[in-house]
């Protein structure tokens, strides 16, 4: 009798625990909701970053734009600079970063995302994570009033994508949902 027991205890233990890891593994539908919910959030990032270098951008403006931009990322993520006259790349906390694209010296800023694409798939990582990257090339322009276009350079950068399975509480129950934040973006090479 109390191996029947022993027995039907460690099913429903064994069940449980095959529902819990079947809900932490991607479907091949949800992977791909997952994935243009990343590139969804790469490109709002390329719109935040275009008003908040835009010199016609109000400061109030730029400020509420600069918080929707760091809501985006994981907490202690890096934003790397180059330039065609330095060899290092720096690398700045997200709002520092932001800061700094709002106080550059250039009259117009004008800078563009293109070919944003997956180049790593999802991996999934032993905390339960998956962990992807994302390159976009972007193309900087900085113009003076009077000598029109003074700088400019395309920058291949790889933005490092987390998923995680997070829970929220709606109407008194517990809801599961796979939350896409934003982590480092590396520059990979920048030409001219």
């Amino acid at each position: 009798m109390k191996k029947i027991i022993s027995l039907i205890i460690l099913a429903v233990i064994l069940g449980t625990s095959v529902k819990v890891n079947a809900q932490d593994n991607l479907s091949p539908q949800r992977k791909q909701a997952i994935d243009s919910l990343a590139l969804e959030k790469v490109r709002d990032l390329s719109k935040y970053i275009s008003l908040i270098g835009d010199k016609k951008t109000p400061w109030s403006d730029a400020q509420r734009v600069i918080e929707r931009a760091v809501e985006l990322f994981m907490e202690s993520s890096e934003i790397g600079v180059s330039s065609l006259g330095k060899q290092d790349v720096n690398y700045y906390k997200v709002r520092e970063y932001f800061d700094r694209l709002m106080q550059l010296n250039y009259d117009r800023v004008t800078i563009d995302w293109y070919k944003i694409q997956y180049v790593s798939d999802l991996q999934r990582q032993p905390d339960g994570t998956y962990v992807g990257v994302i390159t976009i090339y972007q193309r900087f322009q900085g113009f003076d009033k009077e000598k029109g276009l003074v700088y400019e350079d395309t920058t291949k950068k790889d933005i490092t994508v987390y998923v995680k399975r997070k829970e929220t509480q709606i109407g008194g129950r517990l809801i599961g949902f796979w939350d896409v934040m934003l982590g480092d973006i590396r520059v990979k090479e920048t030409s001219k």
